[in-house]
């Protein structure tokens, strides 16, 4: 076959034949092992693995006093902020979470979906303001009577 550059017809050079001789050769050199059609088998670098938590289940006496005594203090309280401190189940967290808001040691500020945010009060039991970061607390309306 023929083919024009610059108005000169040019016959084509046939690279097919040259590339299938050398192709050729270099299968019968390479044995094929297995289904990998001749491919090496890949060896798998070592992940590093993260240590397993060792988490509690249930309160003991030294972590429920550390529970009362620190979280009250912290400004954004959430179950897997208390969880990852105390290393605590995050349902145990929950829970801890829940009993101290009834006990009026922190608020609850947000329950979006299953994530509840929780702060600390913002006025402690001795009277000094504990820098809430909410602002400052609204009054309370009053209820007014029917007659």
């Amino acid at each position: 076959m023929r083919f024009l550059i610059n108005g000169i017809a040019e016959p084509l050079k046939d690279t097919k034949k040259q590339g299938t001789a050398g192709k050729a050769a270099a299968k019968e050199k390479k044995p094929k092992s297995g289904t990998t059609g001749g491919k090496a088998k890949k060896k798998w670098s070592k992940q590093v693995s993260r240590e397993k938590l060792r988490n509690m289940v249930l309160f003991d006496t030294a972590t429920f006093d550390k529970l009362q005594k620190e979280v009250p203090n912290y400004r954004l309280i959430t179950p897997s902020v208390v969880s990852e401190r105390l290393h605590l189940r995050v349902s145990l967290a929950r829970e801890a979470l829940q009993l101290l808001c009834d006990k009026g040691m922190i608020r609850k500020v947000v329950r979006e979906r299953g994530q509840h945010v929780y702060t600390r009060m913002a006025h402690t039991e001795d009277g000094a303001d504990g820098g809430d970061a909410g602002g400052k607390q609204q009054p309370q309306p009053q209820q007014q009577q029917r007659k």
